[in-house]
């Protein structure tokens, strides 16, 4: 079999920091750089948070109906891409807490960076908030004595717009809205 040579992370960066396949360059914003790495926690671009660099890098992905996937980077398979990915994935049906817990306690057992852990977590906790359906506000309720008797001034000129609108007659024409006027 072939030895096959493994590159230092360092020349990996230094050669593909200003080109690569998952650098996004934005002119706007004065020249902010992103990356679309999925083994990149924070979507910005730099060597401590690209994973195509680091020998050992952790990704937070949805998964499927609002759950979240833990992506990790082995080692030891790095010349091969599909064999050095680890996937663990929590349903949506399982606590918040427990997947942070999960993750903190998987990337802390396998030895991974600890300096990742907190964005990790962050970014589990972000997925989950986003899959979350939004509640409708409910109608601000009238405060106060002047409020409360605005409101219930509006609600009284309601009343008499929706029986103007109903009946056709307005204010002024309440000669014909009484039975004793009509002929």
């Amino acid at each position: 079999m072939a030895d096959h040579t493994v590159v230092s992370s360092d020349l990996i960066w230094e050669i593909c920091r200003s080109n690569n396949a998952y650098l996004v360059k934005r002119r706007s914003g004065g020249g902010s750089q992103f990356s679309k790495d999925p083994l990149n926690l924070t979507n910005k671009h730099s060597r401590k948070y690209d994973g195509f660099v680091n020998t050992k890098a952790v990704g937070v992905q949805p998964a499927e109906k609002g759950g979240v996937t833990l992506i990790t980077k082995r080692k030891k398979h790095q010349n091969r891409p599909l064999a050095n990915k680890h996937v663990v994935t929590w349903p949506s049906s399982r606590p918040g807490p427990k997947i942070y817990k999960g993750i903190v306690n998987y990337t802390a057992k396998h030895n991974y960076r600890a300096d990742l852990r907190q964005e990790a977590v962050a970014r589990a906790s972000a997925i989950r908030q986003a899959a979350r359906d939004k509640k409708e506000k409910p109608e601000k309720k009238a405060r106060g004595a002047k409020a409360k008797g605005a409101a219930e001034k509006e609600s009284t000129t309601n009343t008499t717009n929706s029986f103007a609108q109903i009946t056709g007659l307005r204010t002024s024409d309440r000669h014909l809205r009484d039975p004793a006027n009509i002929h």
